[in-house]
């Protein structure tokens, strides 16, 4: 099976499964705090629904992502992983910033809860099933790198976290009676999801703006491109993420004597050297040029701010 076809398949598995499970569970912790009326537990209800919004976010992000290249988008559709991502950051900020308005509201008015044994066991049996989607998305992520995989297993961890600081503001209140320990937890949670919900954000827009690789991913491509036969130098490097691609271009330099064939030749050598850092699902574009020749460079438009 092809690694392009492959990739699809698993990233369909994961955001199959995602859904599935955030549809399941967000009934579980739905009924979980009705009958407890846990601060703690109304965040997990909340993020149960989030779960399910962005699980579908996800789905349709990642199949758009899979559509191949039209007339109307040349480089693909990869972005659109990138922009299920960012959506799924603003529903948990905005879901976040509401359950911190409840969980102060609940400190200074604290309320009883209830049938604390159900909601521990409910929220256990919910913490074990996240636990198991989070590694299932793991494995697909290490084969892939699809971002809104990463996107969404990020999600579930802050899920994880969220299960067992549920646990703990259930537990403590049952041994301690002291009622004003769920809403503190309840806070915690919801600045917990608001952090996430940065990160991920930070994330997305460094795809979406076109941000460059890593400085230490531009610097391999620049020593292995320089290490092909027939290569004088390279310049006007230029990366970007889109989703599981990424799209590499540079302006390579070769001996002014060769002929079309032979320069071309060693393009494609140095096209194929940087392939095999990133895998298939890159996207090489190389220039040839004679070595020496005096021209605009975006090097030295970058680097001229810098000077003044």
């Amino acid at each position: 099976m092809p690694v392009t076809e492959n990739n699809q398949r698993l990233r369909r598995l994961a955001s199959n499964t995602s859904f599935i499970l955030a549809l399941s569970l967000v009934g579980v912790k739905v009924v979980a705090w009705a009958l407890t009326g846990s601060m703690a537990l109304l965040a997990a209800a909340v993020d149960g629904v989030l779960d399910v919004c962005t699980s579908l976010v996800t789905l349709v992000g990642v199949r758009f992502a899979e559509r191949p290249e039209d007339h109307n988008h040349r480089f693909g559709h990869g972005k659109g992983e990138t922009l299920a991502a960012f959506l799924q950051a603003l529903l948990l900020a905005g879901a976040g910033c509401v359950l911190v308005y409840h969980a102060v509201e609940q400190f200074f008015h604290p309320k009883a809860l209830a049938a604390l044994k159900a909601g521990l066991l409910l929220t256990a049996g919910s913490l074990a099933a996240v636990g198991g989607l989070v590694a299932l998305q793991s494995w697909v992520i290490r084969r892939t790198q699809s971002t809104a995989i990463i996107a969404d297993r990020q999600h579930y961890v802050a899920d994880i976290i969220v299960n067992i600081g549920v646990l703990f503001s259930l537990g403590s209140t049952w041994l301690t009676g002291w009622q004003r320990v769920d809403p503190i937890v309840g806070l915690g949670l919801s600045v917990y999801m608001i952090g996430c919900a940065w990160v991920m954000v930070r994330d997305a827009l460094q795809a979406l703006l076109d941000e460059e690789l890593s400085v230490s991913e531009r610097a391999g491509i620049e020593r292995t491109v320089r290490e092909c036969p027939g290569v004088v130098n390279l310049h006007d490097l230029r990366t970007r993420n889109a989703g599981d691609r990424k799209f590499i271009e540079f302006h390579l330099e070769v001996d002014g004597e060769l002929t079309v064939r032979a320069g071309h030749d060693i393009c494609e050598r140095a096209a194929d050297s940087v392939r095999a850092l990133f895998g298939s699902n890159t996207e090489v574009l190389v220039h040839a040029e004679p070595a020496g020749i005096d021209d605009e460079r975006l090097d030295l438009r970058i680097e001229r701010p810098a000077e003044l």
